[in-house]
């Protein structure tokens, strides 16, 4: 499964869930596939993906459906500290999903850890109720899954190397980002 699949996906299955999303050609491709109003894209903020949606999932409670937050495994690594925060915090409307492509692939595509650190054991060591998937389909299947646990969420998904062609860059303003993510988390609070 390449990256662009997985997101094409995710798309079709968080059109109602507040999206926080890595940076860099995740962010990218994601924007391509559908630049919605419900995503907020950490621009430059590797490693942070995490922490803002651990913070958000507090933040807004059972008012709002799960969040969702979609990583690199790069990133994650860059700050693991989300593991253990997020098991200990619990908050039970957070879903991470992990693409782990093994390689840091805005950088060159150097070499991760996650070929030899099992991230799915350490969310599962953690308190996250764990899933993986390596096909569209079955990506599609453990997200549904895991919609319906309690506690907060992991989702491994392994996805191949390389960057999806002829993607733009990402040249909307952050602060445009966070404004349109905010009034759309407003009116999604609003009317659940």
């Amino acid at each position: 499964m390449k990256r662009i699949e997985a997101l094409e996906v995710l798309v079709s299955l968080t059109s109602r869930h507040p999206v926080v999303v890595t940076c860099a050609a995740t962010s990218r491709e994601l924007a391509s596939v559908k630049d919605g109003d419900n995503h907020l894209y950490l621009l430059d903020s590797m490693g942070l993906a995490g922490s803002v949606a651990t913070g958000l999932a507090l933040s807004v409670g059972p008012s709002v459906p799960k969040v969702v937050c979609v990583e690199g495994d790069g990133s994650l690594l860059m700050n693991p500290n989300v593991l253990p925060t997020g098991g200990y915090l619990a908050p039970g409307n957070l879903l991470l999903v992990v693409l782990d492509n093994g390689v840091y692939a805005s950088t060159g595509a150097l070499p991760t850890y996650s070929s030899r650190v099992d991230l799915e054991k350490l969310a599962a060591a953690a308190g996250w109720a764990t899933r993986s998937a390596d096909t569209t389909s079955g990506l599609s299947a453990a997200f549904n899954e895991l919609l319906a646990v309690p506690e907060p969420a992991f989702l491994h998904a392994r996805i191949e190397p390389g960057n999806a062609e002829g993607v733009e860059k990402l040249l909307i303003d952050p602060v445009s980002i966070t404004g349109r993510f905010a009034l759309w988390l407003r009116e999604a609070g609003n009317a659940v």
